[in-house]
């Protein structure tokens, strides 16, 4: 053992606590020679933050002062959130007063310690590493002094850039800033690395934001060679089974790219034989190559409504690794034996080559399930097995919902171009289809999670925990001010008592309103070394295995799985036992970054197709209720602020608790209202609505709308531009229909 381990060591025993340098050499009996070496071991575990040095030069680890690691979320108006390392459903996130932040900006990693005498605020001790490297915003000069003005109002004022590091940028452009200093007390500095165009261009304001969130579109150049590369390689049989002649389809939305799942389904005797069969990117992208290490990186593939940002590079994305009709192809199979009740008696795991005899798309297989003529006579050879698929989908459905699942009815969005570059926002459903690959899909997963489990090999499970307690009393709360009975225990909830209230009130007026609260009530799903079991669909062991092209997770557990089927569980043991927990966290955060990053592109559209729209009126349900005002919800999912102002009447009390706003009017979630479409807040990216019968009620005049801004408002005539832009991208996004609400909890 090295010196550096040794002092490690005796830190986490607790035999160095608090002491001073001189006591810790005295205590490691170093003799002057050793002292210089130990000196910059100390200096290099407080720079990483394993220890810690107080004002009167004693050392001590984060844990034994209480300190708590996590990420700083930050608010505009100055404040922030601690969101712990790690956390689960028992721990608080801690607010953190702007004098307590110390520098901190969001996005960054710190230590921080609970402020004494309250319960939940916090004041930062270390900055353990930045969390941004550069922001996306707008340039300005000032006088002789150039500034950025981050898009993200969370992270800071302004950023100092030299003029000699501007790039030529004029005011008003839309740049990216890469950070090079965060001086004390002053603002960060930085250097103008790309120019997205003029502010108010619809392109250069969707590129901002993809920008703001660490995305890009290239991949480097020797991960891109490395693609083409193994993706050259012809595919052999080799030891794999040969199900080339299964009959094989794939189902997925119309512009999709990336097929990475076929399914078989046969029957025997009363039973169902359904195979699962997914890429095998794994024999693609080897552990620790730059192509890998960038897949890592990126975590997911992240979709929006004109452009895919991938995680593999188009070569292997769209090419060797999609499971294109009538090519070979390798896969990783999984067949299930499934009982006439939804029981899965057996399955197994194996490699494989197969040839996709049909792309279809979930529009085609939802028609020919509904016997139109033309796609029977397209499809002849599919129309026994799509009905027993959705044969085998209602019997799995049901045997899910025996379990508890909570199928909560979200709306789900699907935003696209037309052909002229057009927004569309339309409203949209699931489909039968749909709802048989989710099913088949689940499935899969929840077999794989078992092996995994059983052979006892590193694994990443997709957990969901129960909510927390305070939560659920808060969610029952609400339930009985609806006058809405419903039991569920605090401290044990069960996935069955939240099925049961969805049932319950299934077609009632209430049915928006308790859904949206119990959505908020639960916890969301995350990757984690350990199984935590999945509430959410009522599983109690479950992974991703179905999308290793858009997801590492899914990649991680494949490479896992060909160890094992090769005889390798030993050495699999040892090569991700250590990096599963690290890696686990990392996507998740990768998750939580592609949602966040496509939540606020799908803003940005919404708002731009609302602004053609002003002056109309439409049905809307009240979707949030603030002190501010309340949010309405179109029947397409679109979102719109009526600010308090604009209710008739001028006091209101906020019952936060009770989801109310209560005046001359009283407001509660899930209330049908009409509204008017006012105008638009660019800065918050959002529609500006009203009250459409505010006259009748009031005798006030119309609302007019939003003019502060107006002049920021992107024009859409760019939305033609971003769409040709995409046609020659990488664009696929059919993935991106399944609603973020509905992801939160898969």
């Amino acid at each position: 053992m090295n010196v550096k381990e040794e002092i490690e060591q005796l830190f986490e025993k607790g035999k160095l606590a608090f002491k001073t340098e001189k006591q810790i050499y005295d205590i490691l009996s170093l003799k002057p020679a050793e002292r210089k070496p130990a000196k910059h071991i100390l200096a290099e575990l407080e720079k990483s933050g394993i220890i810690l040095k107080n004002n009167t030069g004693e050392y001590c680890t984060p844990k034994q002062i209480g300190a708590v690691s996590g990420v700083i979320q930050g608010n505009e108006r100055g404040f922030a959130f601690l969101i712990p390392d790690g956390k689960t459903a028992d721990m608080k996130d801690y607010f953190i007063p702007r004098h307590s932040l110390r520098g901190a900006l969001d996005g960054d990693r710190v230590l921080a310690v609970k402020i004494k005498g309250t319960e939940d605020e916090a004041s930062v001790i270390k900055i353990l590493s930045r969390g941004r490297t550069a922001v996306a915003g707008t340039f300005e000069r000032v006088g002789g002094a150039c500034y950025v003005v981050p898009d993200s109002a969370k992270f800071a004022p302004r950023i100092f850039v030299p003029a000699a590091l501007a790039m030529n940028a004029q005011s008003g452009d839309k740049v990216v800033c890469m950070i090079t200093a965060y001086p004390h007390g002053k603002a960060p500095n930085g250097k103008i690395v790309e120019i997205l165009g003029k502010s108010g261009d619809f392109y250069a304001e969707e590129l901002s934001i993809i920008r703001n969130y660490g995305l890009y579109e290239q991949f480097p150049k020797e991960v891109e060679r490395q693609a083409e590369s193994v993706a050259a390689e012809k595919v052999a049989l080799s030891r794999r089974r040969d199900l080339r002649e299964e009959l094989t389809i794939t189902i997925d939305g119309e512009d999709t790219r990336d097929m990475d799942d076929a399914v078989t389904l046969r029957r025997e005797g009363e039973n169902f034989i359904l195979g699962v069969h997914i890429a095998d990117v794994a024999h693609y992208v080897k552990r620790g190559t730059k192509l890998d290490e960038e897949a890592c990186r990126r975590g997911t593939s992240v979709y929006f409504p004109d452009r895919v940002l991938p995680m593999l590079p188009k070569a292997l994305s769209n090419g060797a690794c999609s499971l294109n009709e009538g090519q070979a192809r390798y896969a990783l199979s999984c067949l299930m034996t499934i009982s006439p009740d939804g029981k899965r008696l057996k399955s197994e795991i194996f490699e494989s080559v197969i040839i996709s005899d049909h792309k279809t798309t979930y529009k085609e297989i939802t028609t020919l399930l509904k016997g139109d003529a033309e796609m029977r006579k397209k499809y002849p050879d599919l129309i026994e097995m799509c009905g027993d698929m959705q044969e085998l989908c209602g019997i799995l459905t049901a045997r899910r919902e025996r379990l508890g699942n909570i199928d909560l009815s979200v709306k789900e969005v699907h935003i696209y171009l037309d052909e002229r570059g057009e927004i569309v926002i339309p409203d949209y459903e699931r489909t039968i289809s749909e709802k048989i690959i989710e099913q088949f899909m689940i499935c899969a997963n929840e077999a794989v999670a078992e092996y995994m489990e059983k052979k006892r090999v590193p694994a990443m499970f997709r957990v969901h925990e129960p909510p927390a307690p305070e939560k659920v009393e808060a969610f029952l709360s609400f339930l009985s001010d609806l006058g809405i009975g419903g039991r569920i225990s605090a401290d044990q909830p069960q996935p069955k008592e939240f099925q049961r209230i969805l049932n319950n009130i299934a077609g009632k007026p209430c049915e928006g309103a308790v859904n949206k609260v119990m959505l908020r009530t639960m916890q969301k799903a995350r990757y984690f070394e350990r199984n935590l079991g999945h509430f959410g669909i009522a599983s109690p062991c479950y992974c991703h295995f179905t999308s290793p092209i858009r997801r590492y997770p899914d990649l991680f557990i494949h490479r896992i799985i060909k160890g094992i089927l090769h005889g390798e569980i030993d050495a699999m043991r040892e090569k991700y036992g250590g990096v599963a927990a690290e890696e686990a966290a990392h996507c998740s955060l990768c998750e939580r970054n592609a949602d966040g990053a496509e939540r606020d592109v799908d803003s940005l559209y919404k708002t731009v197709y609302m602004s053609d729209r002003i002056g109309e009126e439409f049905d809307a349900t009240i979707s949030g209720v603030t002190a501010f005002g309340i949010f309405a919800e179109l029947s397409n999912t679109v979102e719109g602020l009526i600010r308090l102002e604009k209710l008739p009447g001028g006091s209101y009390e906020y019952l936060e608790d009770k989801f109310t706003l209560k005046g001359e009017r009283t407001f509660c979630l899930g209330d049908a209202i009409k509204i008017r479409v006012d105008g638009c807040d660019w800065g918050n990216m959002r529609p500006e609505f009203s009250l459409a019968d505010i006259d009748e009620e009031t005798g006030a005049g119309r609302q007019k709308g939003n003019e502060a801004g107006k002049e920021r408002k992107p024009r859409r005539k760019a939305a033609a531009t971003t769409g040709g832009h995409a046609k020659h991208g990488n664009k696929n996004s059919g993935k991106s229909v399944k609603s973020r609400q509905r992801r939160q909890m898969r």
